[in-house]
């Protein structure tokens, strides 16, 4: 008749009886769900098995196979779920740990740059002898001496971190970096010198030319102690893997200490310089130490020849020479 729905229009479901409209999306009294389901969807295969009537839902069957096609055609974008904002808390300790990690990468990275630069630095540091020191400081005795040359290094020291610290008044990531590698290898060569320099004075030359003497002299300033030239392991420890791990070690150390250098606005340079006087005096103090034990006084020393003097010197501060 006009008007009427045709036959395959209908949906087997409206037949049920007024419950099925009024019920709400549930199924209708005495159908199961996976009846209902198995009726509402077509048969994928396309053949009619048993209990099957032959007749498909064409509009629901279309529309689940678009689905599918669409879906087929979309790029994975399951690689960007790491790059997203984390939401739940084990997706923001997920990016936490990984930042940690690719920051712990980076450090390390940069501390052996540093220790290659420093091991090429350190046979460029003038030294002065004994005799030099002598002259330059007349009527002081060893300690006094040694006082001097701790009170000029830490104002070099000092000088250093202030001028670093200056210079991060506008803090910049890539500059951080720089200026915080420019003052790590900085400070090393006035504290190497230091280091020569009081063995010198306490009359504990190692032996050796200039670049066995200061691969002697970098050893002592890694491993913060003085140098005992009655031990060979002390002196052969050449630049071994060993010693460079630990010369990695110091500079990460040196690095984190370094890092309230950086704040801006001027702070940066007052805790620099404070902080690297402190430093520079503590490893003297160890030095001094160590070398006190093994002191062979001046009247008792024998006459050593003159240093000779790098090629291409190192510029340090001025007010490391007193």
């Amino acid at each position: 008749m006009a008007g009427d729905t045709p036959f395959r229009k209908r949906r087997p479901w409206r037949r049920h009886g007024p419950e099925a409209n009024e019920g709400g999306p549930g199924p209708a009294a005495g159908v199961s769900p996976s009846a209902e389901r198995s009726a509402a969807l077509p048969d994928p295969s396309g053949v009619t098995g048993p209990g099957n009537s032959g007749t498909s839902d064409d509009e629901r069957g279309r529309t689940a196979s678009l689905e599918v096609a669409g879906a087929a055609d979309l790029p994975d974008r399951s690689g960007e779920s790491d790059q997203a904002e984390p939401t739940t808390g084990a997706g923001r300790l997920h990016a936490v740990k990984r930042g940690v990690r690719k920051g712990g990468e980076s450090a390390r990275v940069l501390a052996g740059q540093l220790a290659d630069r420093i091991i090429e630095t350190a046979p460029r540091v003038p030294v002065r002898d004994l005799a030099t020191l002598r002259k330059q400081f007349p009527g002081l005795g060893p300690e006094e001496l040694a006082d001097k040359l701790v009170a000029g290094a830490s104002r070099a020291s000092a000088t250093v971190g202030a001028g670093i610290g200056a210079a991060a008044m506008l803090p910049v990531p890539p500059a951080m970096v720089a200026e915080l590698a420019a003052e790590v290898t900085g400070v090393a060569a006035i504290e190497m010198k230091l280091v020569a320099e009081l063995h010198e004075v306490y009359g504990r030359r190692p032996p050796g030319h200039l670049a066995q003497r200061s691969t002697a002299y970098l050893t002592s300033w890694t491993e913060e102690r003085g140098i005992d030239v009655t031990r060979p392991t002390t002196l052969n420890a050449a630049l071994g893997g060993q010693m460079k791990r630990e010369l990695r070690q110091q500079i990460m150390k040196r690095m984190a200490r370094n890092l309230p250098n950086l704040i801006p606005f001027m702070i940066g340079a007052a805790v620099g310089a404070t902080m690297n006087r402190r430093d520079t005096r503590k490893l003297a103090d160890r030095i001094r130490n160590d070398l006190r034990k093994q002191q062979i006084p001046w009247d008792r020393l024998a006459e050593l020849p003159p240093l000779e003097r790098p090629a291409v010197p190192v510029v340090l501060p001025k007010e490391i020479e007193g």
